[in-house]
């Protein structure tokens, strides 16, 4: 399909997830004659476009505040502060894992230590890294490909995590609960938990808009958080609320 149809059909999906609060991805397939696997590629792009919220089996509607222009091209700016910030806490010939994601993503793109090693699950950002100037050491996971996610999930994946330990773990959220940790609609969290279980630090990168939204899944509990790195949108007593719980709050500036 060409990229102007792709660019039209995202352009319906969006009109009826405003129309109809929620879509699955079985729907719109049968809807517009695709495969599901293209489906899950609209949502992700839209999802981190700001236009809808990603959810098991489909997409829901989100605030209509996000629709806007300027919304978009804050939170583009967002991720890049925050994935400065996070570069800043990694330090030559670090070994760190970095999870699937738009944010963590970010990360990969302004890396310039020496001697890294570099664990993901994402094919995509593994790709990435091997381009990077700073030449890290790119490991993979391996495992049973989500394509919700566009990452390697499963026992294989959590096999082979435990065969390593990490410095630090970079991750992204869909929510943060503040009585809980970090939230998210995808059911597949034991590979963040092993990921988890496998580095000394753990850095949460999450925008401060997502910071009180609650997903289904409970995805890292507070005991497990070391850090949040997030834009200087968050309050004040957000802050606190969260420092409280034993982890430490960097705002990206």
């Amino acid at each position: 399909m060409s990229k102007r149809n792709t660019q039209q059909r995202r352009h319906l999906i969006v009109q009826m997830v405003q129309s109809q609060q929620e879509v699955s991805v079985d729907e719109l397939a049968t809807l517009f004659e695709t495969s599901e696997v293209t489906i899950r590629k609209d949502l992700t792009a839209l999802e981190e476009s700001g236009f809808l919220l990603r959810k098991y089996g489909g997409a829901v509607k989100i605030p209509s505040e996000m629709m806007e222009e300027e919304f978009i091209e804050q939170l583009s700016i967002q991720k890049k502060m925050i994935a400065q910030a996070a570069r800043d806490c990694i330090r030559d010939h670090n070994r760190i894992i970095i999870d699937s994601g738009s944010t963590t993503g970010a990360l990969v793109k302004v890396l310039n230590q020496t001697g890294l090693v570099v664990m993901t699950n994402s094919l995509n950002l593994a790709a990435e890294l091997t381009s990077l100037e700073c030449e890290p050491t790119v490991l993979m996971t391996g495992g049973t490909w989500d394509s919700r996610s566009e990452s390697f999930q499963g026992k294989v994946a959590e096999q082979v995590l435990r065969s390593y330990d990490f410095d630090q773990l970079f991750i992204g959220a869909d929510g943060l609960d503040l009585a809980r940790g970090t939230t998210t609609f995808n059911e597949l969290v034991g590979l963040s938990q092993v990921m988890a279980e496998v580095s000394r630090e753990v850095i949460v990168l999450i925008e401060s808009q997502k910071i009180g939204r609650k997903m289904p899944n409970i995805e890292l509990e507070w005991g497990k958080i070391t850090k949040i790195i997030t834009d200087n949108q968050l309050s004040f007593e957000t802050k606190e609320q969260i420092e409280k719980m034993g982890v430490e709050v960097l705002i990206a500036k």
